[in-house]
Formats: structure tokens, sequence, C-alpha cells
């Protein structure tokens, strides 16, 4: 492991990090050295020890052994509050801020400033207002946080972590529910961040955004810190190797996702055919067909269409024009209900929030869909169900203590494969994957992509949505992409490349634009 930083030029320093859970070793013998006043990354597959390792940081886990050093003094904070009052804050994933309070009072949630007893509205918005005016943030902060868009609420976060005077801010996803324009925002607040002498540790599974905001990274596998290096003298392909624990020749021979080399051979008669797909001014006009045992790859910009035609293929929105045939009929599904009868399955795009119900277990998760088929009198076959159960963990490899464990214990990677397996278990005929990878690290991701390929090996029709170039273009078939809520160019296979597909959704066809001369 490289050691680049002097000890005298770090914020934090965590040596030797040990902790332990009932039959798991989660952390064991982890360090992390984060210098003043940089953007150090933290990577690693799910279950490498990431989030355990900042939850002990941030007081929400004690250690079991280690040491940690903030600010030149040793410290073992007992709570969040207490970590944050240390000057250590945190931005989840999720944002867990109240939707329905203002800006302001998010910002200085329980800790308003009051006077005479009562809390000080025109201080509070006016400080509220100069916080956010630091981080070129310009909203009104009377108004609830709910009427703001993800981005904003993320800033909102930011803020509330910079008013505690904080030394250093984790950030957890910050960028998995932003589009290229927020990302690029959230970027300039960082370098802003790190202007100021505020220190931030970035987690993310999005590795290309490493390079363009981080200065270090610290790579974890199985509970261990396996290197550290500055961002400049490590290769994304070598970065990949690290995390997965395999050799550099091995990952450049796979690629860069686990999907096969395309060429499959789907037939001739379309599964579905959706022509001129029209609703409001989200879909103008949106083309799309889908043969049994085809993936079909789904790109465009943010706000292309591109989830829209998902859920007016699933019966989710009704469209006013356009025409959908689905098995050589024409359809028009009136609810999901309706398309999943028909033998259409659909993983959305936000999991956690339309996918998992978090507080059931694995087993009620994957058989939701299934209930009306295991269900007789209202009453569940608990054997059917058991049966189906434990053929799928085992079919798709999910990693659980059981059918009966909490659906939110699990890793992103894993969730998704139960959310596939709740599908799956119908035998569609069609599945719809909206990102289908977002969120989960690069080990689970080349899981789930070989899964997909499986499945259109074995005759299933795929409609795959995703946001990243890579995946469509080493795992599509064919790749339709939308602009503005139309479809602009039909990419057959031999003419995938990041090239097309980027011209396409760009200029809304796939032949390069043409650049006059001087």
């Amino acid at each position: 492991m490289t050691d680049t930083v002097p000890d005298r030029d770090l914020l934090l320093r965590m040596e030797e990090i040990t902790k332990g859970f009932p039959g798991v070793i989660a952390l064991a013998g982890a360090q992390l050295r984060v210098a003043r006043g940089e953007v150090h990354a933290l990577v690693g597959q799910n279950g490498a020890g990431k989030s355990t390792l900042m939850k002990i940081l941030n007081g929400a886990y004690r250690r079991d052994g280690g040491t940690i050093v903030f600010d030149g003094q040793p410290v073992d904070f007992h709570s969040t509050q207490q970590a944050q009052a240390s000057g250590v804050s945190t931005i989840f994933q999720e944002i867990n801020l109240v939707p329905y309070r203002s800006v302001a009072e998010n910002i200085f949630l329980g800790r308003e400033p009051r006077r005479l007893g009562f809390i000080d509205w025109p201080r509070m918005n006016q400080q509220a207002r100069e916080i956010l005016e630091g981080l070129n943030v310009h909203v009104d902060v009377r108004q609830p946080l709910m009427n703001l868009n993800v981005a904003l609420q993320q800033m909102v976060a930011i803020a509330r972590a910079v008013s505690f005077e904080t030394k250093l801010v984790i950030m957890d996803e910050p960028t998995s529910s932003l589009d290229e324009r927020e990302v690029e925002t959230l970027f300039s607040v960082i370098r802003g961040l790190k202007a100021s002498g505020v220190s931030v540790i970035f987690i993310t599974h999005r590795l290309d955004e490493l390079y363009v905001v981080c200065d270090r990274v610290t790579i974890m596998r199985d509970g261990r810190t396996v290197d550290e290096r500055p961002m400049g003298e490590i290769g994304k392909l070598e970065l990949v190797a690290r995390m997965l624990g395999k050799e550099l020749g091995e990952v450049r021979r796979a690629g860069a996702t686990g999907f096969a080399e395309r060429g499959r051979q789907a037939t001739d008669h379309p599964l579905l055919e959706a022509e001129g797909l029209t609703r409001g001014r989200a879909l103008q006009g949106a083309d799309v067909t889908v043969r049994p045992g085809e993936i079909v790859g789904l790109a465009g910009l943010l706000g292309s269409g591109r989830t829209e035609v998902a859920r007016a293929v699933f019966g989710a929105d009704q469209i006013e024009d356009g025409e959908i045939r689905y098995q050589g009929q024409r359809r028009r599904f009136r609810s999901p209900a309706e398309a999943i009868r028909a033998g259409i399955g659909f993983s959305s795009e936000d999991r956690k929030v339309d996918g998992i119900i978090p507080h059931l277990s694995v087993r009620e998760n994957l058989t939701l869909a299934a209930l009306p088929v295991l269900s007789r009198a209202g009453v569940v076959d608990r054997e059917r169900q058991r049966e189906i159960v434990d053929r799928f963990i085992d079919r798709l490899g999910i990693k659980t203590a059981g059918p009966e464990q909490k659906i939110r214990e699990l890793s992103g990677g894993n969730q998704q494969k139960v959310l596939l397996a709740r599908w799956l278990c119908l035998n569609p005929k069609l599945l719809i994957l909206d990102e289908p990878t977002r969120g989960i690290d690069v080990g689970a991701k080349a899981e789930i992509q070989r899964l997909i390929d499986e499945l259109a090996d074995d005759g299933l029709g795929v409609l795959m949505i995703s946001s990243e170039i890579e995946e469509l273009t080493e795992g599509s078939d064919r790749v339709v992409v939308l602009r503005d809520g139309k479809t602009v160019a039909e990419i057959d296979h031999d003419a995938i490349n990041q090239d097309t597909i980027m011209t396409a959704m760009a200029h809304g066809d796939s032949e390069p634009a043409v650049q006059p001369e001087p």
C-alpha cells in the first residue's frame, strides 16, 4: 500500500479497525487515512466493509478494536450527534430530512436559533439563506423541502452538514439520483468545500466520477483495506481488478461488464411492438420493438422518455396516442396487473422506493407478484411459496441468512436479485429492466448482467434501460435511442459502439455530426 500523505497533513487516521456481528466479521484490520482539504474516494464491492467503517467513524456503530485519530485527537464517538458536534457530518444516499418542514428548518433541525425561548424565524431564515448562497444555491428557504427536486434536496443536506462547521463530510452515493447537470453542480460544491479546507469522503459505484472529483482512493475488500493511491496513479481497470481481487489481465479479457459477446439470434416475430407512443410532453412518438431472446437497450439522456416508454408498455401510465402490439395482438394494458397476467415483468429504477418492501422478509418480497397464483380463497399455499423461494435463492445465488431475513439487511446487489426473482418466478415472456445495476458494486453488477444474458439465451425478451454506455454497448443486441420523448435512432448489433450511441443521444441520429471546415 502506497504511503502518500505525511501524518502531519492528515485530518483522519483509522488504523486496524475490527468489527464483528453474529456469525460475520465485517472489518478485519481496516484502515483509512484522509488528508486535510482533500476529496478521498472509498470504494469496494457491497460487503467490503465501507458502510461499516463509516458507521464506526460517525458513531452509529462501536468498533471492537483499532484506533481513530481525528484532527490530532484520539476519538471514540458514541453517537452520530457527538460525531457531528466534533466536525464529522454524513450525507446518506437516502436523504434523511423532513419533507414537510421548510428548507431553513431542515438545515437547523434540532438546534433552531431562539430569542426569548421562541424560534427566531427571521434569524434562522437569514442564516440558512447565507449558507446556501455560499454553496451557490438560491432558493426560498421558507418553502417546504418537498417542493425541491432531488438535487436541491441534496444541497440542503450538504448545507446542514456545513452549518455544523464541519471538518469532514461523508457522502454516500450522492449522485445516484442526479442527472448530469446536477452532478456537475454537486461537484462544484465539493470543490468549494475542498477549497475552504473541508475534507470529503466520497463513496460511489460510478467509477468515472472518481477521476473527476477525487484526489486519492482507498480500496476495500472482505473487510480489509487492500490499497491506497492517488487517483492519477491507478487506472479504471486496475481499480476494478483490486476491488475484485483479480489479476489486471483477467479483467481486461473479460471486458467492463458481465455480458458475454453479443450475437444471439432472436426470432423474427416480434414479441412487443410499440409505435408512436404519445403522452403529454413526456412521449412524442416513441417506437420500440423487442423479439423473444433479444436484449434491446433503451438509451437517452435524463428526461428523454425512457422510463415513460416502460411505464406505458406496462400499463402504469396510459398513452394518449400510438399503438402497442404484444404477441401479435393489439393491446393497451389498463393496469400493471393486466400486463403481469399477460407475461410482462417490470423491475423499476428505484428499488428502494418502487421495488422492495424493506420491513418484509426475502420470502415475502420475492413472491409478492405471485401471491394471486399462490393463494386460494385468500390463503397462501406456504409449501409452494417455500419451494419457489428456495429454488430462486439457489438459482440466482442470493446471499441471505435465510428466506425470513428482512430484505433491508441484504446488500444492494442481492436486493436486486430478489426483485428479478419476483418476476422470474412468474415465467414472464417480456422483462423490462429500468437501470438494473444502479447503485450496486462491480462484482454484483457482473452477476446481474450475466443473469440477464442467460435469461435472453433461454428465450426471454428483455427491454433494458441503462444510463451506462458500456452496459448498453456490451449488453444489447440492438439499441433504441430516445430524445425529447421520441425515438431518434435504432442501432443494430454490428454498429453498436459508444460513439454511435452518444452521437444519437446528442444529435438525434447515429451518424457522427459533420463539422464544418474552418
